[in-house]
């Protein structure tokens, strides 16, 4: 049976990224959702590693013979002793629209310098084999906190991280510009590696 990515998340502008990203893989990439897994996660790990494979397991425990991935990422703001970290998506209630989030940690920044606004986004993505074992890999994206909401490319807190390097923030920057750079695609291509190290480039 030819082999599929099935990644545990119901994120549709996630999935765009992880998609452009995988492309080059030449497998079928789908979300946890279009496999028609349905199931509540509760992700109580201690670290961005421990989060993005208990929900790798979770989804691989119903889809045995998927590769399965998956991800858990976040902000770490270090003016706020790297808040909102691991609980990213669900600061201030996970129902609570992105607008808001940004707006809060703007205020809560607000009067801070520049060289006091570092911060950096974080990404560890998980992989689940059909045979049972399991390989993670973490990257990050430095930068600091913006003085106001700019950019509409991204999403999440995109629109309040800014890169000094490229003057702006990383909702404002070409999408594939941004998965070259971001943590997020930063950790996809680490784990791109090792999917075709471990299945080699023919085999996938």
């Amino acid at each position: 049976m030819r082999k599929r990515i099935v990644f545990a998340t119901g994120n549709k502008d996630k999935m765009k990224e992880i998609r452009m990203i995988l492309a080059d893989l030449g497998l079928e990439i789908i979300s946890m959702k279009e496999a028609g897994v349905d199931i509540d996660i509760v992700e109580d790990g201690m670290s961005f590693e421990e989060n993005a494979e208990i929900k790798a397991r979770a989804v691989s425990r119903v889809l045995t013979n998927d590769i399965v991935l998956a991800d858990d990422s976040g902000l770490e703001i270090d003016y706020l002793d790297k808040a909102p970290g691991i609980y990213s998506a669900r600061f201030a209630g996970e129902d609570t629209s992105y607008d808001v989030k940004n707006r809060i940690f703007l205020d809560r920044l607000e009067g801070v310098p520049d060289e006091e606004r570092t911060a950096r986004f974080v990404c560890a993505v998980a992989a689940v084999f059909p045979d049972g074992t399991t390989r993670t890999v973490r990257e990050t994206i430095e930068g600091r906190i913006a003085h106001e909401i700019a950019g509409d490319n991204g999403f999440g807190y995109d629109p309040i991280f800014y890169v000094p390097e490229y003057g702006c923030t990383t909702a404002e920057m070409d999408p594939k510009l941004k998965n070259k750079l971001s943590h997020r695609g930063k950790a996809l291509q680490s784990m791109k590696k090792i999917l075709k190290e471990k299945f080699g480039e023919g085999s996938l």
